[in-house]
């Protein structure tokens, strides 16, 4: 694979204010137990401020795309500690809603297990997988719109970039 024209596109993205950024200084990720089964479970969103300034992360607004779909904005309010996490708990909210690669990959028996605005990594969730026949992770794809303030400063931060739906399908 020829690296060169992968990371030429990447460094002129982050170049551009107008197109929405590979990498964020804010790292989130978003968890519900509803999304295994039929249940009314809260979304846990953990997140991981990568900067060396404590920021209080505001909003994620999801840009739902699809048709017929409403943008969905979570006031998150966290602050997050530089360098460090925080955890917010929150009523469950449809996320699924308005994208066909969602409603497609749901309706083909994957499960959900994340998302979030970095890519999964399975040794990330402790999976060591060595029958590849019998596990499989799939992505789709949405933009969504973050807010932060850095504490001190005041400054305000708004940035619009990816979260990727994490699915995970075990064949039996």
């Amino acid at each position: 694979m020829n690296r060169v024209p992968i990371l030429s596109l990447l460094f002129c993205g982050a170049l551009s204010a107008a197109e929405i950024r590979e990498e964020s200084d804010i790292k989130f990720a978003f968890y519900s137990a509803a999304w295994g089964g039929d249940t009314n479970d809260s979304i846990r969103m953990l997140a991981h401020n990568q900067t060396a300034e404590a920021i209080r992360l505001e909003s994620i607004t999801f840009l739902k795309e699809g048709e017929g779909a409403d943008r969905v904005s979570l006031h998150l309010d966290v602050d997050v500690p530089a360098g460090g996490y925080a955890e917010e708990q929150m009523a469950y909210v449809d996320l699924l809603q308005g994208d066909e690669c969602i409603t497609r990959t749901l309706a083909e028996n994957w499960k959900l297990a994340e998302i979030s605005n970095y890519t999964l990594n399975p040794s990330v969730r402790n999976l060591i997988i060595e029958d590849t026949d019998s596990f499989r992770i799939y992505q789709c794809v949405e933009p969504v719109e973050t807010t932060w303030v850095n504490i001190a400063s005041g400054a305000r931060h708004r940035q619009e970039e990816w979260v990727l739906y994490h699915f995970e399908s075990r064949n039996n």
